[in-house]
């Protein structure tokens, strides 16, 4: 059986890591180990363990379980860094903070799905003696359940909580803003709440951080203004919008608490040195990263074909991506389009990856799609416009695209 922690690391976003990577990516060419990196990650989720212990959201039972699980998994994984070639520890250590990401939030919920909460929700007779190391399809029937559990405890804000998170991993958005909105409803000065709704606004508008999203982190950062969750946001919401200086802010408030030399800490310090740069209206250097990806963008055009013309609304949510042939169906780049801006000249490159490991130079060959969505989701749903191109490879230029189909 495929472990899910690794299953979901695939199949699931991030929600931070996706939000946040395309402002915040790695810039440097020096990488840690990966056994650091590991180190680094493991204490930050450890933090995370201590917060939900003192919120009341795990009992001292599933505290103890939660951590061993986390520690074990930190020795794994760096038994497994020491045995790496140096040349791999940059991407791996990058990979691994994908990995764990996914992996607290999933074993917490697995952990309540199992164990049960303080309101006494009835849990199974025989827990997994490793609560991570379920399939994908039990996990869907586990959350199944807990949505069921929950029509009959409706005042459960923890199962709320939990049923949104285990939403997000399914990349199940709507049902994820959903549980969360109940769950503010019930306790609406959570900061974990706030935060957590507004991380799941971002990931079902294909990445965008809207003014409720805004409003929420600003509400989750005057209950807790050092949360590391709602900064991170905060901060790559404000970057968008080009308030480099607020950005910076919110960045530097976070850096003080994270290790220099930590994927974190070089991350906050490449995000605030651009800032910094686009205040000033200067030019940031370009770093060989950032050249390695100019060499591999893929160029061209998107069009909607005219038999669709009367399908479509101006405002409408045109999502133009690029995923491999061979290899995860993530998107590797992606941007946001409306259909007033057809026809779309499209430059996808490294700097758009949703997720560090994930980008278009790693793979031979992609293919672009481009997809128009009513509800502005990015996952696709029945009545979508989509196209897509003949596969091409990473530089290619002249790519053409027509949305000419929609999606049954």
């Amino acid at each position: 059986m495929i472990g899910f922690v690794a299953l979901a690391a695939i199949l699931a976003v991030v929600a931070v890591a996706w939000l946040a990577w395309p402002l915040l990516r790695h810039r440097s060419g020096d990488a840690s180990s990966l056994a650091d990196a590991n180190i680094s990650i493991y204490r930050d989720q450890l933090a995370e363990l201590d917060r939900d212990l003192t919120a009341g959201t795990l009992s001292a039972e599933q505290y103890g379980t939660a951590r061993a699980e986390l520690e074990h998994r930190l020795l794994d994984d760096v038994g497994a860094a020491q045995s790496e070639p140096r040349a791999r520890a940059s991407r791996s250590g990058r990979l691994a903070a994908v990995a764990v990401g996914v992996a607290l939030p999933v074993t917490v919920a697995v952990l309540y799905l199992h164990l049960g909460n303080p309101q006494g929700l009835t849990a199974p007779k025989q827990a997994p003696s490793d609560p991570a190391n379920i399939s994908l399809e039990q996990f869907q029937q586990m959350t199944e359940k807990l949505a069921a559990r929950m029509q009959a405890n409706p005042d459960d804000k923890v199962g709320w909580l939990m049923l949104g998170r285990a939403y997000k991993v399914l990349q199940r958005y709507p049902e994820a803003l959903d549980a969360l909105t109940r769950a503010e409803k019930l306790d609406p000065d959570n900061p974990e709440i706030l935060t957590e709704r507004a991380e799941a606004l971002g990931l079902a508008h294909g990445g965008h951080l809207d003014t409720e999203a805004t409003r929420l982190l600003d509400k989750a950062l005057k209950l807790a203004p050092r949360d590391e969750k709602a900064l991170t946001l905060a901060g790559t919401a404000a970057f968008a919008r080009g308030e480099y200086k607020k950005a910076i802010e919110y960045w530097q408030k976070l850096a003080v608490d994270t290790p220099a030399d930590s994927e974190l800490g070089r991350a906050l310090a490449s995000g605030m040195a651009e800032a910094r740069a686009r205040m000033s209206g200067k030019p940031s250097p370009t770093p060989p990263a950032q050249k390695a990806a100019n060499a591999s963008a893929v160029r061209g055009v998107v069009r909607l074909a005219s038999s669709l013309a009367g399908k479509v609304s101006p405002k409408d949510t045109v999502f133009v991506f690029a995923r491999a042939v061979e290899g995860p169906r993530m998107p590797l780049a992606i941007l946001r389009r409306q259909v007033k801006d057809l026809p779309i000249d499209f430059t996808l490159d490294d700097t758009m990856a949703m997720r560090p490991g994930l980008e278009l130079s790693a793979f031979s060959r992609v293919i672009v799609a481009a997809r128009v969505s009513k509800s502005g989701s990015a996952m696709p749903a029945s009545g979508d416009l989509e196209g897509e191109s003949s596969p091409v490879t990473p530089g290619a230029k002249g790519v053409s695209v027509t949305i000419e189909r929609q999606v049954p």
